[in-house]
């Protein structure tokens, strides 16, 4: 069964990006490949599950840094009127 590829537009944090790339090259993948790995493993077992090291807290839907990031996601600014509303 063939699959469908489309194009996805992530933001990668650079060095991260270029480490990882460096160590599927290894395995002889693709930073693709190793991103849908990923995300293959996801889906199979219907979960994501952090490595405890990451140390992520869970979200605060109540809190600023949270309702700043969703307010202005996909703009590149905000009034400072439109910031106070928040």
């Amino acid at each position: 069964m063939a699959t469908t590829k489309i194009r996805s537009n992530l933001y990668l944090d650079k060095e991260l990006k270029e480490k990882a790339k460096e160590i599927f090259k290894e395995y002889g993948l693709s930073l693709s490949d190793g991103i849908n790995m990923l995300l293959h493993r996801v889906v199979k077992n219907k979960e994501f599950i952090i490595p405890k090291e990451l140390d992520i807290e869970p979200i605060d839907e109540n809190d600023l840094d949270y309702k700043l990031v969703e307010k202005t996601r996909g703009e590149e600014t905000i009034s400072l009127e439109e910031f106070m509303k928040i």
